[in-house]
């Protein structure tokens, strides 16, 4: 890629990014030269002007489309110069294309294609015919198609027709005609969903699609992917309703300067745009709708991924994991502070053994055994009545004057997943397969990174419509949010899995496998420097992954933080002019607060890098993960049933979406709190306020038994019922513009504020 069009592109994505062309070039080649995003992001501040993670991941997904871009830009430039149809206007616009869209428009009429009748025809001499209708028309169209009349087009109608088809064509391979007509048919367009016949009840999840209509520009990331969901099912049928075709033929005549007072041309023209320019630009519409909605996807999919894997961890506490079911019993495992397993075993307190005491006294005895802190109990079928177990067990062991372990819900996504996995089985080979479920439960509750990255991240259950949007980039995008968590976070180097090595920056799974390996053969790495004797593990790689790898009491206190070995003679500086040893001034905050980072910036090392390792030392090692917390359910309240409006409710957030944020409360339902109940003031993205995990306290405001939904608030003075404040009055508004459309009244539904807010879920 040459230097101009790497400005090119750093120019434009400069411009979306709202930063300095300079900084994205200096982006663009360090990513060029192989550095990671978490180690551009972390170690080369004053080289990009601070540019972030999320922005360094923007750019290196903007460079790629740019790029790819650019190639098929040559690409379609050697095949119309090849044809010698290459002009200097043409050429510009190719150059000067900026999406690929537009791109392909330009391509279209030099595009090798079937055989078409507009084809047939030209060939057939009738083109004359055409310009003549067009020049002349008020002349008859009858009478002067009489003189095309030849093989293949035998009369006049069938002349007419071949005129008409080359008319069509022209519009069809008119770039400008077809790019207008496209972008008037997305932002005046509207989706119409009703429900196809007989499918009422196979389909009720999606009631509030069966009659529907909303314009294109505002359907939101999951209202899209739930109309496309219901029509794959088969339970409605969507159209694209363009609008008043006058305009649209008002527009082509105009365009191409074609009279509508010939009768002629008026009909073609409506011809060429029902059969052509409407279907082309419809299913131009679908695209950008399903590109549009995994765009906002992936960003939801993306945030709660994060969320989940920076969650607080419990820490090292022995931590009892049960794996909850019923016929086939509750699996349980026992692990230690550091996550070994001391225990296994079944217990069968539910239908149809129903061997409750018998459990409780097993579970207690393991507990009282290993000095179980907390008992992490999966969120699956029989978690409810699993978590009363434990709970039991908690209590018995109290009353024996013991120490009562603490129950804690955890979700299980992409437990099982990770029980056959190749993984589980290299570390569990004789372990039985549903057994390592309960340990993978226990664990995460201990450090949900440090497991969770033992697993696809699209097995963990961050999102909705997780199937119907592209999974190549949807496992971009993860494996990116993955590695983003872990290297924020860092790696004990000495304990450490192979999984959770392989998503540090620079490290593949071979060198996570070889560090492993070289670990076991020489015990624990006394050095970061030792690194480099890893096989595989060369010096490109070092720079890369040294930073985010932590080695506790090793020769050198600085290996134990996050200051990069390249910056070790920037903090020996630091140390000789206060006169302290490095160990004196790691957590020195009083000496520290004293220093300016500029005294000590240098050609290589700038403020901001020096300004990182200050606070690194003040504090070094640090976890950006919150404090562990849990929920109090409140006693009595176990199923849906047990709700009513008005409860004031202590839950956990298990999910966030761009509508708003689900929260367990202990009733194996999350409820719901709709983006307008986030909070007393406006909120435009709920991930402003909540985050999965984050404990709150929430209002019960609207409970459907029969569709088991639940609303909540958590604007505590809301009343069940109420819709009155500011938020609810916008809601209400924007639901009335959505629903507005000339050709389908949608019925309002009942449920107030809860079912407006599923709704916008898609259910």
């Amino acid at each position: 890629m040459t230097l101009s069009i790497n400005a090119a592109i750093a120019s434009t994505v400069a411009h979306e990014l709202g930063v300095d062309t300079a900084q994205v070039l200096a982006a663009i080649t360090l990513l060029d030269e192989g550095n990671t995003v978490p180690f551009i992001a972390r170690y080369r501040k004053e080289v990009t002007g601070g540019l972030d993670d999320s922005q360094l991941r923007r750019l290196e997904e903007r460079l790629g489309y740019l790029r790819e871009l650019e190639d098929r830009k040559q690409t379609i430039l050697a095949a119309i110069d090849e044809q010698g149809k290459l002009t200097d206007a043409l050429r510009t616009l190719i150059v000067e294309c900026e999406t690929k869209a537009r791109l392909e428009d330009l391509y279209l009429p030099f595009k090798k294609r079937r055989k078409t009748k507009a084809d047939s025809a030209r060939e057939a001499g009738l083109e004359p015919l055409l310009d003549q209708l067009i020049d002349a028309p008020t002349n008859n169209p009858v009478s002067l198609a009489s003189q095309f009349v030849c093989a293949g087009f035998e009369d006049e109608k069938k002349a007419l027709e071949g005129a008409r088809a080359i008319l069509v064509d022209r519009f069809a391979l008119d770039a400008d005609l077809v790019g207008e007509v496209r972008e008037r048919l997305y932002n005046t367009g509207t989706m119409v969903a009703t429900v196809i016949e007989g499918k009422e009840t196979e389909g009720a999840k999606f009631k509030d699609y069966f009659e529907f209509s909303e314009p294109f520009h505002t359907l939101p990331s999951h209202r899209i992917l739930a109309l496309f969901r219901a029509e794959a099912e088969g339970v409605i049928h969507l159209s694209l309703d363009a609008g008043d075709e006058q305009a649209y033929t008002g527009m082509i005549a105009s365009h191409c300067g074609l009279d509508t007072s010939s009768a002629w041309l008026a009909d073609a023209i409506a011809w060429g745009w029902k059969t052509k320019l409407y279907v082309s630009a419809s299913l131009d519409t679908r695209m950008r709708l399903k590109e549009k909605a995994e765009v906002g996807a992936l960003d939801v999919f993306a945030r709660n991924l994060k969320d989940v894997l920076l969650a607080a961890p419990a820490g090292q506490r022995a931590t009892l994991g049960l794996d909850p079911g019923y016929r086939n019993g509750v699996k349980c495992a026992v692990v230690d502070g550091t996550g070994k397993v001391v225990d296994t075993l079944f217990v069968y307190p539910h239908q149809p053994q129903n061997q409750w005491s018998q459990a409780v006294q097993q579970l207690a005895a393991q507990c009282a055994t290993h000095s179980v802190d907390l008992i992490a109990v999966g969120n699956g079928t029989a978690s409810r009545e699993t978590e009363k177990l434990a709970s039991e067990v908690a209590a018995l062991i109290a009353q024996a004057g013991g120490k009562k372990p603490t129950p804690v819900v955890v979700s299980e996504s992409g437990a099982s997943v990770y029980s056959a996995s190749e993984i589980a089985a290299k570390e569990f080979p004789t372990m039985d397969v549903s057994l390592r479920g309960a340990v993978s439960i226990a664990r995460r509750l201990q450090d949900p990174l440090a497991e969770l990255v033992k697993i696809d991240p699209k097995a963990i259950g961050v999102g909705q419509y997780q199937h119907d949007v592209n999974q190549t980039q949807l496992a971009k995008t993860l494996d990116a949010v993955v590695e983003d968590a872990v290297n924020a976070v860092g790696v004990d180097l000495n304990t450490a899995s192979g999984p959770l090595l392989s998503r540090v920056a620079g490290i593949n799974p071979t060198i996570a496998e070889n560090i492993v390996a070289y670990r076991d053969e020489n015990g624990s790495f006394a050095s970061r420097a030792a690194l480099k004797k890893v096989p595989r593990l060369g010096p490109k790689a070092f720079q890369q992954c040294a930073g985010f790898l932590r080695i506790n009491g090793g020769k050198d206190p600085l290996d134990s933080s996050a200051v990069h070995p390249e910056a070790y003679p920037v903090v020996r500086k630091i140390a000789t002019a206060t006169g302290l040893s490095i160990p004196e001034l790691i957590g020195n905050t009083a000496v520290l607060r004293t220093l300016t980072p500029a005294d000590f910036a240098d050609e290589t090392f700038g403020v901001p890098t020096v300004e990182d390792i200050v606070k690194e030392l003040d504090k070094p090692g640090r976890d950006p993960r919150p404090e562990f917390k849990t929920a109090t359910f409140k006693e009595g309240v176990e199923k849906i049933t047990d709700l009513n409006p008005g409860m004031i409710l202590e839950g956990t957030v298990t999910n966030v979406a761009a509508f708003g944020a689900f929260v367990d409360i202990g009733v194996h339902q999350d409820g719901l709190v709709h983006i307008s109940a986030l909070s007393t003031t406006f909120v435009s993205n709920p991930h402003d306020v909540v985050r999965s995990g984050d404990v709150v306290k929430v209002k019960v405001i609207d409970v459907d038994v029969a569709r088991k939904r639940i609303g909540l608030s958590m604007r505590l003075d809301d009343e069940p019922g109420q819709k009155t404040t500011p938020a609810r009055t916008r809601e209400r508004r924007e639901n009335k513009q959505h629903t507005k459309n000339t050709n389908t009244r949608r019925n309002q539904p009942a449920g107030g504020s809860l079912a407006d807010a599923l709704k916008r879920a898609g259910f």
